[in-house]
C-alpha cells in the first residue's frame, strides 16, 4: 500500500514541476510606428539567460518558475523600458503582448551635430582640434547622449580622450589611419542613414565583442544589406555650420524571397555662405550594399563606399587680428576674378571596398570573414613662394602691432592678394636677357595616396547558455605615396625643385632638371609601408549577480620607409633615397569588465584596461618628407586605465556615476613650426623650420562623471550632465629637433622640456550640462539645454620650456636678469575663460499611412557666445630669452597663440520622408 502511494506521488508530482519547468514568457518589441525591432537585448534580472528579439521583435524565456521578475529591454537610440510580471504555477504561457519603445529624440536628426575638422586641415596646428567619435554617434545613456550632441558641439571630449584613442570598425575593418592613428570621418561624411544606428556602440575602455578597442570606446558597423529596414528614405538639411544644403535619399530592399537584399544610399553637401568667411564645401557620399542568402546559415555581402569631399579650411589667428577684424575672418582666402578663392583646400576621396562572408555554425558558432581594400589620395593645398615675401596677410610684419601697417592698412589688405601674386610671376618670366625664369609664388598641394589591404575574421561561440567566447584576427598592408605636387603655377612658366631655405641645393639631386610644372612632384616624395598582424580574444561569462568578460589582445607590426629623392644636402644622401631600414614593434594587452548586479535596477560595474600601443608612422619618423631618421627615444606608449560606475535603470530615474584614472606613459609628441632660435654668439643663428620631438611623454587623466535622466512626468524628462577631470602631463620629457641645417638636436643640447604639470589642451577639463526633454503623445518634442564649459587650455610649445632658452650655450649660465619669475611670465600655460552656452531642438513627425514625415530644427549657441575658443597653440617662434621677455611684455605681441573661436549661433533644420 505504501509503494502504491508513492507511485502515485510520484506521478502526480511530476506533472507540477513539468509545468513549472515549462513556462514560456514571450512578447514583441515594436517601435512607435508599431515595426519590429531587431536585436532589441531583453535582459531577465533574475537570470543569466539574456536574449535578443528576432527579426520580428519576437523574444522569449523558456523553464521559468513561478514567481515576480523583471526585465530590461533596450536598444541603441531608444529609450529603455523596464517592465515587472508574474508567473503563477498554472500558467504554460504568458503573453506579455507588444512592448513600444520610444525613439530616443537626442539621437534624432534634431541633435545632429555637424563635425567640421577644417582646423585640422592645416599644418599650423590643430592636434587639439579633431573631432570625436562622440560628435558623430549617439551614447546608450544619459552622460554619452548629452556629451555627443550638446557639449560635442564645443569640442568636449570625455574624460579628455582625443580621437587618436578611438575606433570606429566597419564590418571588423577599422578605420583609423596609420599615419597618425585619428579617425577621418570624412571617409564617409554624409552618409547619416546607413551609419546612425551602431551595431556595437561601447564606452571609454569597455571590452568590445569585435575588436580590443583602446581609450575611447568602440563604434562597431554593420552594413550587412539585410540588417537595414525596408524602406525609402528622402531628406534635406539647412544649415550654417560648415555648409548650407544636405539632401540625402536612401533605399532599402529589404530580403527577397530569392535571398537578395539591396541598400543604396547617398548624399550632397554644399554651400559657400557660412558663418567663416571664405569657407566652402562641395562633398558628395555614396554607399551601396548587397547581399545574397545562400540559406538561413551562409550569405555574402558587397559593400562599398566613399565620399568625394571639396571643402575650403579657416584660419587660426591671434588675438590682435581678431580684434581689428572679427571673429570671422580667415586669412586663407582673397579675391580673384570676383570670386572669393581659398589658398587651403582639402580635397580627399579615398572610397572603400568590402566583401564579407556570414557563415553560422553549428547551433552556437558564427564565423564573419571580411577582405576590404582601400585606395584614393587626400591633397591638401598651400601657398608657396620662392625668394619672395611671406604672402600671408597675418605675417608678423604686417600687423599693426608691429608698426609698419596701420589698422585701416591691414584691413585693406587683410585677404590673400592673387592678382599680386600672379603679377609678380609675370614680372618674373623672363630675366634681363629674355630666358625663362620660374615661379616665385605657386600654390602646392601636400598629397597623401594609401591602397590599404585589410582581411578582418571574427569568430564566435556560445560554449554554453551563459558563457560566450569570441576571436578576431586582423590583417592589414599598407601602402602610403606622401608627395608634394604643383596645383597651381599661377601664370608662371614653371616652378624650380629647390630649397631656398638651404642655398638653392637640389630637392632630388639625382636630377639635374629642376623646372617642374603643374601635376609634377616637387621637394618631397617618399613611400611609407607597414604590416600589422593582431589577434584578440575576450570571452563573457553572466551569472545571476555576476557579469564578468575578459579580453586580450597581441599585435605585431613592422614599417619602413622608402625615398624618391635623394637629398642635395650632403650629410641627408644616404638617408633620403631608398628603402630604410624595417622599424617593428610588439603590443599585447588585457582589459577586463565585471558587472555586480545588485537587482534588476542596479548596478555597479569596473572596467580595467592596461596594455601597449605601437607608435604611428608619424611617430616613428621625425622627418620623413627629407630622411628615415627615426625619432629619438620614440618608444611604445603604455597605457593603463580604471573606471568603477554606479548604474540605476529605473523607469523614473536612469543615473550613472563613474570614476576614472588613466595613464599614459612613454607617449610621443611632434610638432612643426619654424624656431628663432639664439646660438649665443653675436651675428649667428640656429634660427630654421625645426621638427620638434618631445618622447618619453607622460600623462594623467583622473576624473568623475554623472549623467542622469529623471522621468518628471511621462512626457517630460530632465537630463543632468557633469563631467570633472584633471589632464596634465606628470613628467619632464626629451626633446629632440631635426632640421635641414643642423640635422638632429637632442636633449644634450635643449635639455629637457619644463612641462610637468601643464594641462592637457583640446577640451574642457570640466564640463556641465542641464537640459528639459518634452515628448508629447502626438510626436513632437522640444527640448533646451544649458551648457557650461570649463578649464580649457593653450597648446604648448616644448622648444620655449627647455632650459636653453633662458640659458646662453657658450657659458651654461642663465642671461643676464633671468629669475624664476620672469621665466614664469613667459612660459605660464593660458587658460581661456569659462563659458555657458545655450541650446535647443525641437521636432515633429507625422504619419499618412505608409507615409512618415518629420521635421526638426537645433540651435547650438543661442545666446551667440563668440568668446569661447574651441582651440589653440602656442607660437613656437622665440626659443630665446630676450626675444621672448620682449614679445610677453608687449602689449600686443607679435608671436601671441594662434586661436580657433567658436562659430557662434548655429542652426540645423531637417525634414524627411520615409516610406
Amino acid at each position: 500500500m505504501i509503494k502504491k502511494l508513492s507511485l502515485i506521488s510520484l506521478f502526480t508530482l511530476l506533472p507540477a514541476s513539468y509545468y513549472f519547468a515549462q513556462t514560456t514568457v514571450f512578447a514583441y518589441v515594436k517601435d512607435q510606428e508599431g515595426k519590429p525591432l531587431e536585436r532589441a537585448e531583453v535582459d531577465l534580472a533574475q537570470s543569466a539567460n539574456d536574449v535578443t528579439a528576432d527579426k520580428i521583435g519576437y523574444f522569449q524565456f523558456v523553464d521559468l518558475k513561478p514567481g515576480h521578475y523583471l526585465i530590461t529591454v533596450t536598444k541603441p537610440n531608444f529609450e529603455s523600458k523596464i517592465l515587472e510580471f508574474d508567473v503563477t504555477a498554472d500558467e504554460k504561457r504568458k503573453n506579455l503582448g507588444v512592448i513600444t519603445l520610444s525613439n530616443n529624440v537626442g539621437s534624432s536628426d534634431a541633435g545632429v551635430v555637424v563635425v567640421d575638422d577644417s582646423a585640422s586641415d592645416t599644418e599650423d596646428g590643430g592636434s587639439a582640434m579633431q573631432p570625436t567619435v562622440g560628435l558623430l554617434s549617439s551614447g546608450r545613456d544619459a552622460f554619452q547622449n548629452v556629451s555627443a550632441f550638446e557639449l560635442g558641439a564645443y569640442w568636449f571630449r570625455p574624460r579628455g580622450v582625443d580621437n587618436r584613442f578611438e575606433d570606429v570598425v566597419f564590418n571588423g575593418v577599422s578605420m583609423s589611419k596609420n599615419d597618425d592613428g585619428r579617425i577621418d570621418f570624412s571617409n564617409w561624411g554624409g552618409l547619416n542613414d546607413v551609419t546612425r544606428y551602431p551595431y556595437e556602440n561601447v564606452d571609454n575602455i569597455t571590452p568590445s565583442e569585435y575588436t580590443f578597442g583602446n581609450l575611447g570606446g568602440v563604434v562597431y558597423y554593420n552594413t550587412r544589406a539585410s540588417s537595414y529596414r525596408k524602406q525609402t528614405s528622402l531628406a534635406y538639411s539647412f544649415t550654417n555650420r560648415s555648409y548650407l544644403h544636405r539632401a540625402m535619399a536612401t533605399y532599402s530592399s529589404g530580403l527577397s524571397k530569392k535571398g537578395w537584399a539591396f541598400t543604396f544610399s547617398a548624399s550632397r553637401r554644399w554651400g559657400d555662405r557660412a558663418v567663416i568667411d571664405g569657407v566652402y564645401q562641395d562633398a558628395y557620399a555614396y554607399f551601396g550594399s548587397i547581399e545574397k542568402q545562400f540559406s538561413d546559415r551562409h550569405s555574402i555581402n558587397f559593400t562599398g563606399f566613399g565620399s568625394p569631399t571639396y571643402r575650403a579650411s579657416n584660419s587660426p589667428n591671434t588675438q590682435e587680428v581678431y580684434d581689428i577684424m572679427g571673429k570671422n575672418y580667415n586669412s586663407y582666402w582673397g579675391w580673384q576674378d570676383g570670386e572669393k578663392r581659398n589658398s587651403r583646400i582639402r580635397k580627399v576621396f579615398e572610397p572603400m571596398f568590402m566583401l564579407t562572408d556570414y557563415l553560422k555554425i553549428g547551433k552556437n558558432s558564427n564565423l564573419t570573414n571580411t577582405v576590404s581594400y582601400q585606395i584614393g589620395s587626400d591633397a591638401r593645398s598651400r601657398l608657396d613662394w620662392f625668394h619672395a615675401a611671406d604672402p600671408n596677410p597675418t605675417y608678423y610684419r604686417k600687423l599693426p602691432s608691429y608698426g609698419i601697417y596701420s589698422a585701416d592698412e591691414f584691413r585693406a589688405n587683410s585677404q590673400i592678394n592673387w592678382d599680386a601674386l600672379y603679377n609678380a610671376n609675370y614680372i618674373n618670366r623672363n630675366d634681363v636677357n629674355g630666358n625663362p625664369r620660374g615661379a616665385v609664388y605657386t600654390v602646392v598641394e601636400d598629397v597623401n595616396k594609401d591602397k590599404t589591404f585589410n582581411w578582418a575574421s571574427h569568430f564566435d561561440t556560445r560554449l554554453k547558455d551563459n558563457w560566450k567566447l569570441n576571436i578576431n584576427f586582423n590583417y592589414q598592408n599598407l601602402k602610403s605615396d606622401n608627395f608634394r605636387r604643383i596645383k597651381d603655377l599661377l601664370g608662371a612658366n614653371y616652378a624650380y625643385n629647390l630649397n631656398a631655405f638651404n642655398n638653392d641645393v637640389r630637392y632630388d639631386a639625382d636630377n639635374t632638371n629642376v623646372e617642374v610644372r603643374e601635376g609634377d612632384r616637387t621637394q618631397y616624395s617618399y613611400e611609407l609601408s607597414r604590416n600589422q598582424y593582431s589577434l584578440n580574444i575576450s570571452s563573457e561569462v553572466d551569472f545571476t549577480k555576476w557579469n564578468l568578460v575578459a579580453s586580450i589582445f597581441s599585435s605585431y607590426s613592422e614599417a619602413y620607409r622608402e625615398g624618391d629623392f635623394r637629398s642635395g644636402i650632403a650629410r641627408f644622401k644616404n638617408n633620403s633615397k631608398g628603402k630604410s631600414a624595417v622599424y617593428d614593434a610588439l603590443d599585447a594587452g588585457i582589459k577586463a569588465k565585471i558587472t555586480y548586479k545588485i537587482n534588476g535596477k542596479n548596478f555597479i560595474v569596473y572596467n580595467g584596461a592596461f596594455f601597449s600601443l605601437a607608435p604611428t608612422l608619424n611617430e616613428i619618423y621625425i622627418n620623413p618628407r627629407m630622411v628615415d631618421y627615426v625619432t629619438p627615444g620614440v618608444k611604445n606608449q603604455m597605457i593603463n586605465s580604471n573606471d568603477l560606475s554606479y548604474i540605476m535603470r529605473g523607469q523614473i530615474l536612469k543615473l550613472r556615476l563613474s570614476g576614472y584614472y588613466t595613464t599614459i606613459n612613454n607617449a610621443t609628441e611632434i610638432s612643426r613650426y619654424y624656431a628663432d632660435v639664439n646660438d649665443g654668439t653675436l651675428g649667428n643663428s640656429f634660427s630654421t623650420l625645426v621638427n620638434e620631438a618631445m618622447s618619453g611623454v607622460n600623462k594623467r587623466y583622473i576624473g568623475a562623471e554623472l549623467g542622469f535622466d529623471v522621468k518628471i512626468t511621462p512626457t517630460l524628462n530632465a537630463v543632468g550632465v557633469a563631467s570633472v577631470g584633471e589632464y596634465k602631463y606628470t613628467n619632464n620629457p626629451e626633446v629632440s629637433t631635426f632640421d635641414d641645417l643642423n640635422g638632429f638636436r637632442g636633449t644634450d643640447v635643449w635639455g629637457k622640456a619644463n612641462v610637468k604639470d601643464y594641462k592637457v589642451a583640446g577640451t574642457p577639463q570640466k564640463a556641465f550640462s542641464f537640459g528639459l526633454k518634452y515628448n508629447s503623445a502626438q510626436y513632437w518634442w522640444v527640448g533646451a539645454s544649458a551648457n557650461y564649459l570649463m578649464d580649457q587650455y593653450l597648446d604648448l610649445s616644448a622648444l620655449n620650456k627647455t632650459p636653453y632658452m633662458y640659458t646662453n650655450p657658450l657659458t651654461n649660465d642663465p642671461y643676464p636678469g633671468v629669475t624664476p619669475e620672469l621665466i614664469q611670465q613667459i612660459t605660464a600655460q593660458k587658460k581661456f575663460d569659462n563659458q555657458f552656452m545655450l541650446n535647443a531642438n525641437a521636432g515633429k513627425s507625422f504619419a499618412f499611412g505608409k507615409y512618415r514625415m518629420g521635421i526638426s530644427v537645433s540651435v547650438n549657441n543661442i545666446l551667440n557666445n563668440r568668446n569661447y575658443v574651441t582651440g589653440g597653440f602656442e607660437q613656437g617662434r622665440n626659443v630665446n630669452f630676450t626675444d621672448a621677455l620682449e614679445d610677453a611684455q608687449r602689449q600686443t605681441p607679435y608671436f601671441g597663440p594662434k586661436l580657433w573661436y567658436d562659430r557662434g549661433r548655429t542652426f540645423f533644420t531637417n525634414v524627411y520622408l520615409r516610406f
